[in-house]
């Protein structure tokens, strides 16, 4: 999944995504270097993630 695409499927913004993800704990995948590089996320594990966030919830 693309960075805008995660942010859609998570209801969160782009930056959001940039910022705070890998410290909720989702695992950014980046491909190609410096300002030109692009970050993914799987959508298994961005799946798997939501999940656990529901589960751990209040």
């Amino acid at each position: 999944m693309s960075v805008k695409e995660t942010a859609e499927y998570l209801n969160m913004s782009v930056p959001w995504v940039y910022r705070e993800a890998a410290r909720a704990g989702l695992v950014p995948y980046r491909f190609g270097y410096g300002r030109n590089g692009k970050l993914q996320f799987k959508v298994s594990e961005v799946q798997t993630w939501v999940r656990q966030q529901r589960l751990s919830g209040p």
